[in-house]
């Protein structure tokens, strides 16, 4: 999934709730899929992760709770300068051509 670039939407793997746009996918060379933003009103919450010696900012999905990963400040500088480094098991793909019969209409503005 990290050098994977259709166009669509990625899901929460659990619940289905909307998380990330393609056309917020970059490769930041990190290994991980990285987007630049989450989708516009999407149920994302960070939380502060001391799991380690530095500092991160968790990231979980708000209706199932699911970990996705964390959000880091290095992220590309013309779009706003985070990177959400996502794990890929956490993701389900929903392809463009699939986003209307699957119930993700509204969020094809965010694709194109």
């Amino acid at each position: 999934m990290i050098s994977f670039y259709e166009k669509g939407i990625y899901v929460d793997i659990v619940s289905g709730e909307p998380l990330f746009a393609s056309s917020n996918k970059y490769d930041a060379g990190c290994g991980w899929p990285s987007f630049s933003q989450p989708i516009p009103g999407s149920s994302i919450q960070e939380k502060a992760d001391f799991t380690l010696a530095q500092p991160r900012t968790e990231v979980r999905s708000n209706q199932a709770d699911s970990h996705l990963g964390h959000v880091f400040n290095d992220g590309p500088k013309e779009e706003g300068g985070l990177r959400y480094c996502i794990n890929s098991a956490a993701l389900s793909f929903v392809p463009l051509s699939e986003m209307e019969e699957k119930g993700y209409s509204s969020y094809v503005k965010y694709v194109n």
